[in-house]
C-alpha cells in the first residue's frame, strides 16, 4: 500500500492537482485524497502546500518526491528483471528536447529504440524554452549550450556549430551578407527562449569575437518555424547544424559567413538528481548518443 500511495504523490505533484491526478489514475478524487492523507498520516508530515489555485511541496515533500522517484524506479526494473529476465526493458521515459531536433533526430531515435523494446513507452514534450526537470518529472531532457543548474546530471552529446543560413531565393533577392555587420541590412528570423530574445548574434573568436544585433519582420519561440520560414525565403535565420545539415546539403538552404562563426556549442542531455537512473533511462540515453555521433555534419 506504500509502494501504492507513493505513485500517487509523484502523480499528484507531477499534474499539479488531485482533480488532475484523478484523471490520470482513473481514480475519484475523494480516494487519492484520502491516499495522500495516509502518506502524510504515515510520515507525519505535511507533503503539499495548499492554496484555492495551486499545490506545491512543502520541504518535505520535495524530499520524499526525489527519493519516491528513485525507489519506485527500481521497483520497476526489478519487477521487469524478474518477469521477463535481465536483458529487457520496460516502463515509461519522460523526455523533453529542442521543438525542431526533436521533430527529426530525437523523435527518430525513440522510434528505433521503442521498435528494439516494445515494452518501453514514451512521452516526448517539445519546447525549445527552459523546463522544470525534477517538477515537471521528466528523465532526461535535450538542450543545446552549457547547463546552469549544477544539482543535475549531464552527459555532453558533443558540440555542433550554429549556422547562419538562408535559402537561395531570398540570397537572390537581397543578396548574400560578406561580413557580420552587413546583417544589419537584412530580414533575420529571430527566436525567443522563454524571457530571452535572441537577437544578438556571436561571431569570431579571440580578439576577433563580437556580437551583431540584429532585426526582422518575424519573431516566434518555435525552432522549427524558424527553418521553415528560412526555407521559405523569408529571411536569414541562425540554427544549429544538427537542424539544417540535410538543407545544406541539398542547397535547399546556404550556410553564409562561415569563416566568421564562433565556436561550435555543447548539445547535452540532463538527467535529475536523484541516486540511480533506471536502467531503461540509461540504455536510451546510450541509444541517442550513438544516434547523434552517427550523424553527418553540414557541408
Amino acid at each position: 500500500m506504500l509502494l501504492d500511495n507513493l505513485r500517487v504523490f509523484t502523480i499528484i505533484s507531477e499534474k499539479g492537482s488531485l482533480v488532475a491526478a484523478a484523471r490520470e489514475t482513473g481514480m475519484a478524487t475523494t480516494t487519492i485524497s484520502e491516499r495522500l492523507a495516509a502518506l502524510e498520516g504515515h510520515y507525519g508530515v505535511v507533503l503539499f502546500n495548499r492554496t484555492t489555485r495551486s499545490l506545491s511541496e512543502t520541504d518535505e515533500g520535495r524530499t520524499l518526491l526525489e527519493g519516491a522517484k528513485s525507489v519506485l524506479s527500481e521497483v520497476a526494473d526489478l519487477d521487469t528483471r524478474v518477469r521477463h529476465g535481465a536483458e529487457t526493458l520496460s516502463g515509461p521515459i519522460r523526455i523533453s528536447a529542442p521543438i525542431d531536433l526533436g521533430r527529426s533526430i530525437i523523435s527518430q531515435a525513440i522510434s528505433t529504440f521503442t521498435a528494439e523494446n516494445p515494452a518501453i513507452s514514451t512521452e516526448l514534450s517539445l519546447s525549445d524554452g527552459y523546463v522544470d526537470l525534477v517538477g515537471q518529472g521528466f528523465d532526461l531532457a535535450v538542450r543545446f549550450g552549457n547547463v546552469s543548474d549544477s544539482s543535475l546530471r549531464v552527459r555532453n552529446l558533443g558540440a555542433y556549430q550554429r549556422l547562419v543560413c538562408a535559402a537561395p531565393a531570398y540570397l537572390e533577392k537581397h543578396g548574400a551578407p560578406t561580413t557580420p555587420d552587413d546583417l544589419s541590412g537584412h530580414n533575420c528570423l529571430v527566436m525567443r527562449f522563454g524571457d530571452t530574445l535572441d537577437n544578438v548574434w556571436e561571431f569570431g573568436t579571440g580578439p576577433k569575437h563580437h556580437q551583431v544585433t540584429v532585426r526582422g519582420n518575424k519573431v516566434v519561440n518555435d525552432g522549427w518555424l524558424i527553418r521553415s520560414w528560412a526555407l521559405a525565403g523569408h529571411g536569414i535565420g541562425l540554427k544549429s547544424e544538427l537542424d539544417v545539415a540535410e538543407d545544406v546539403r541539398s542547397g535547399a538552404l546556404v550556410s553564409l559567413l562561415k569563416d566568421h562563426l564562433p565556436p561550435a556549442k555543447p548539445l547535452q542531455m540532463m538527467f535529475p538528481p536523484s541516486r540511480a537512473q533506471p536502467r531503461r533511462v540509461t540504455a536510451f540515453a546510450d541509444h541517442l548518443r550513438a544516434t547523434i555521433s552517427g550523424l553527418r555534419p553540414a557541408s
